[in-house]
């Protein structure tokens, strides 16, 4: 059964051989993405902002949380960009250039670890339902169906249903707030799309031949999942991780500026922007900087994920 799909070409149409990033289509998609520029722009400008983030600890000049008020004018104005602190110090003297690039890393690590939660847990619930079906069990020498597909959907619909901006403020207010809290909660109120989505992918793969021949030869369920039907969900899987990063990014931004977030001690873009937002007119360095490293981090994961999302669909490989 290992070499099925690659020594019977029956198994499958051209589609299900190469929509799998474990056979041929990898280097197709490799192929275009190297021709795309909106790859490179999103990559590269997605790398440099992962760079920058992680290496914060490293190149960030000063301690983000230090106040060097001492070094402040008398007048109670705020120190420019120039000289100690190349972005200035924002309205308690902390180094901004500092605080962007440690809020950077916090705000990724979060966007990042609530994005791999929702994509696991969606995944999961998606590629059970659908594969799960209404399996049959005996009882009383009677066959009963047991609903795993239907429950599964309608947990998910639930999901879907419920407001998500409201869901996570109302979560992170129940919980004591930290990173870890916060990822968990974005997690909690995103992964019923992913689910939807695999789940319906898995409907149709089910259905195709290569799965069909597969079980008709005895292979037993765990096998066929694993060998047959993630390998072909492996380039949907990627699109929603890349796209999904702007998502989460943009969703730990907004909870932070609302004051729902990461604790208070902890730099974010989110918070950054909420604590600056009275100084557009004054000193519009303030806002305008987090704001636009959210927009850059948003832009690069977004053109990423159209990149990943052209490159990676099989029809595509047709035309």
């Amino acid at each position: 059964m290992d070499g099925f799909i690659g020594h019977h070409p029956a198994a499958g149409t051209p589609v299900d051989e190469d929509d799998s990033l474990a056979g041929r289509g990898g280097s197709r998609a490799w192929r275009t993405l190297r021709r795309d520029p909106a790859a490179w722009v999103g990559g590269g400008l997605a790398s440099a902002i992962v760079a920058l983030t992680i290496l914060a600890p490293v190149i960030a000049p000063h301690d983000p949380l230090h106040q060097y008020r001492e070094l402040m004018p008398l007048d109670g104005s705020l120190l420019p960009p120039g000289g100690q602190f190349l972005l200035g110090t924002d309205n308690l003297g902390r180094d901004y250039l500092s605080r962007l690039l440690h809020a950077g890393r916090a705000t990724l690590l979060v966007g990042l670890g609530a994005n791999l939660i929702a994509i696991a847990v969606g995944t999961l619930v998606g590629l059970v339902a659908a594969y799960s079906g209404t399996p049959t069990v005996g009882f009383r020498g009677r066959k009963v169906g047991i609903p795993v597909e239907g429950s599964l959907m309608r947990v998910t619909d639930i999901g879907l249903a419920f407001p998500a901006l409201l869901l996570a403020i109302a979560l992170t207010a129940v919980f004591h707030p930290s990173l870890e809290i916060v990822a968990i909660v974005i997690a909690a109120v995103l992964w019923a799309g992913t689910a939807r989505l695999v789940y319906a992918r898995t409907l149709v793969l089910r259905e195709s031949d290569f799965v069909l021949a597969a079980v008709a030869v005895g292979s037993r369920p765990p096998r066929i999942v694993r060998r047959h039907l993630l390998p072909h969900l492996l380039p949907l899987i990627v699109v929603i991780g890349a796209a999904g990063i702007a998502v989460t990014v943009l969703f730990e931004a907004t909870l932070s500026f609302l004051g729902a977030g990461a604790p208070v001690d902890t730099p974010t873009w989110g918070r950054m922007l909420a604590e600056t937002r009275s100084y557009y007119q004054t000193d519009l360095r303030l806002p305008l900087l987090p704001g636009l490293a959210i927009f850059f981090t948003v832009f690069a994961f977004t053109l990423l994920g159209d990149a990943l999302s052209d490159a990676l669909d099989p029809h595509a490989w047709q035309r």
